[in-house]
Formats: C-alpha cells, structure tokens, sequence
C-alpha cells in the first residue's frame, strides 16, 4: 500500500513540475496581462479588431509556460527555414508563422483590400496621388530617427514603415527585414505598434490637422468629382501595377495583389471570385495572420526598452506623416488659389477608410454643410499605393 501511495505521490510531484503554473515567471505573467488589456481594446473599444482580438490571444496563446505552441528557436538565427524541423518539432503557431515568414498572408490581404477598394476618387483627380506620397514621408524620416537611436538597418525600416498606417504592409516588410534572428525588435513588435496607432487614427490626427490649418482653410468646399468611367477603372490597376512593378519590382508582391482585386471586382465578370476575396479569403487569413503574429510576441522581445522606442518612434511616424499631408494640402491650396481644402492630406496616409473619415469629421466641425468624404478618399486610397511603394524602396535599398 505504502508503494502504491508512494508512485501516487511522485506522479502528482511529476504533473505539478510539469505545469504551466510551476513554469511561470514574472515576465510571461505580464505578458498574458498585457495580451487581457489588447483584447478589451478590441471587444470593448472596437481597435481594430478583426487583427488585434487574434493578435492579442496569439501573445496569450505564445506566452503560456509549456504549452509548446511557438517555438522562437526554431526562428532565431535562420536564414533559409528547415521545414523538416518546423514539420516535426514546431507547434500549431509555428505552421501558422510560415505564412508569415514566407511573405504570402500580406499580399492575400492586399487581395481582398483591393476587392472592397473604388479607385474612382483617385481617378477622377489624379493630383491626390501627391497627397498621398507626401504622407509618406513619415516612414523615411522615422528611419533616420530609429538610426541615431542605434538600430541596425533592417530594424530601421521595420520602424519606420509603421508611419505608413498599414499593418499588412508593416508585417510583409518587417518579415523579410527581421529574417535570420539577432534583431532587438520583432515583427510582431512591429504589427503591435502599426494596429494600435492604426486605431488611434482618430485620437491622432485632429489635433495634428487642427493644429496646422486655419479655419478659412478647414471651410474650404471642394467641388464635386467627376464620374468615372468603367473602362478607365479597368485601365488603372493594369497601369499602376506595370508601372510600379518596373520602377520598383520589390513592391510589386503588394501592389499586384492589390491591382488583381480591384482588377477582378471592377471587371464585373467575376462576382463568385469578388465575394469569396472580401469575405471567405479575407476572414480567414485575418485569423491566421493576426494569431501567428500574435506568437511572436514572446516576453523578452516585448518588455524591453527597444519596445518602448519602437512605440515612441511609431507614433513619430505617424504624426510626421499626417503632418506632411497637410502641408502638403496647404501647398496645393495656395497654387490652387484656395480650392483644395488642405484636411484632405492627412488622409494620405493608408488608414483606409478611416483617415478619410476623419477629414470629413474635421472638415464638418467648421462647417457641417462642408462634404470632404470622396475627395479625401482619392488621397486615402493613394496612400495605400504609396505605402506599398515605399516598402519596396525600403527592401530595395537595405
């Protein structure tokens, strides 16, 4: 009896050893706490929560003890990935992840994005094309401030594509640049940093907008656009992805994938492809790709002072390229002699529909008769074009 006992109790010792509770440290249980408050934000505050409630329980999923979901190891350090081991030795999150290091969920969601997107205020004024490139001088600025900080190149353009306001795009350049291990940040760092300022767009930018534009300025009324034609719809994403393609290949993965959606939803022959793109495709790879890079938030990537920069310099990217917008609009609004109302150019950044939104909200402040929404959505949508590029340009030059 006193044996029987005896193996009783070592069996118990053996399972309390090999509990999540007994492993536990003090860094993974502020983790999990962490991943608690990102999931309030996103039931409770609605921040952008089709990626971060799937972010947010991928850090809970990734920094349970034992739970042998993720695996960093198998990451650290490599350059060409052994799929034999991630196969054999990786967990559900490693399988996951591959979607990610091999850059394929990014352009899936660019798929879809391009599927819900009407180019037809771009279109219809070409000139917001400028707009949107100004708002991209965030992401270059920030890489100079992220290199007098002391990161290392790649860690530099991870940084700063966040001033793009686009998380795909943020996690498909952080991806290739974060390849190989060795780095302070990671890309889930990265993607933490890009959604949470991407749903702060409205606490962000009214100030910055405000701040920089008269109220002369922010009463301006921009004339009607003009209607667009099927065939120029048809026409555009075939133009943009030939010509960014060959001014900057390294973009084309985004920027194609973009242009085939909208291409495949402006053609009008192939609804059944449309409603699967915007629904079925991008419902799943919004699981995927927020869970897996919700794995790479392991605690000794996220509480460190490199975070803490990254956030800082996340939110001067951010702002600069809002800021940037604007003036940008200011220039245009005196050559126009006063007929482009400058709120417009902080929608230049790639928070679509959102920034465009805020225009019209900002815009309506001044004057409630004043409609901004469809001429700032020319610029909004070239943000996202301009986004893309940038992150080209920047996994061209590192």
């Amino acid at each position: 009896m006193g044996e029987v006992f005896s193996i009783f109790w070592d069996t118990i010792k053996d399972l309390a050893a090999s509990s999540g509770l007994a492993n536990l440290d003090w860094k993974s249980g502020i983790m999990i706490l962490i991943s608690f408050v990102f999931m309030y934000l996103a039931i409770a505050k609605q921040f952008e929560p089709l990626l971060l409630l799937p972010i947010s329980f991928g850090m809970l999923l990734t920094n349970l003890p034992e739970a042998g979901m993720y695996h960093p190891e198998l990451w650290d350090g490599v350059t060409n990935i052994n799929f034999g081991d991630i196969l054999h030795e990786g967990g559900l999150l490693d399988i996951l992840y591959l979607g990610v290091k091999l850059q394929i969920y990014p352009p899936l969601i660019f798929l879809g994005i391009g599927t819900m997107t009407d180019f037809g205020p771009l279109i219809a004024n070409p000139k917001s094309f400028l707009l949107g490139a100004a708002a991209q001088a965030g992401i270059f600025l920030t890489f100079i401030g992220a290199a007098l900080l002391g990161f290392s190149a790649a860690e530099c353009g991870s940084i700063a594509i966040i001033g793009g306001a686009d998380g795909p795009t943020a996690i498909f350049v952080s991806s290739k640049l974060l390849a190989g291990g060795g780095f302070k940040i990671s890309t889930g760092t990265i993607a933490l940093a890009a959604y949470t300022y991407m749903a702060l767009v409205p606490v962000i930018q009214p100030p910055i907008m405000k701040l920089l534009t008269s109220k002369k300025e922010r009463a301006v009324k921009m004339p009607q656009l003009r209607a667009v034609s099927k065939t120029e719809k048809i026409i555009f994403p075939v133009a943009v992805t030939l010509i960014v393609a060959l001014l900057v290949p390294s973009a084309a993965p985004l920027v194609g994938m973009l242009m085939l959606g909208n291409l495949i939803k402006e053609s009008g022959v192939c609804s059944r492809l449309v409603d699967t793109a915007q629904n079925a495709l991008m419902n799943i790879i919004t699981i995927f790709l927020g869970i897996s890079v919700g794995a790479t938030t392991k605690a000794d990537k996220i509480l460190n002072i490199e975070f803490a920069e990254v956030i800082l310099l996340g939110v001067f990217a951010f702002c600069i390229g809002t800021a940037c917008g604007v003036l940008f609009g200011k220039i245009m609004y005196k050559v126009t002699g006063g007929k482009v109302n400058p709120l417009i150019g902080s929608a230049g950044v790639s928070a679509v529909p959102m920034a465009a939104r805020v225009s019209q909200k900002v815009g309506a402040q001044t004057d409630p008769t004043n409609f901004l929404l469809m001429n700032a959505m020319g610029p909004n949508v070239a943000g996202v074009i301009g986004s893309a590029v940038a992150a080209g340009i920047l996994l061209s030059i590192i």
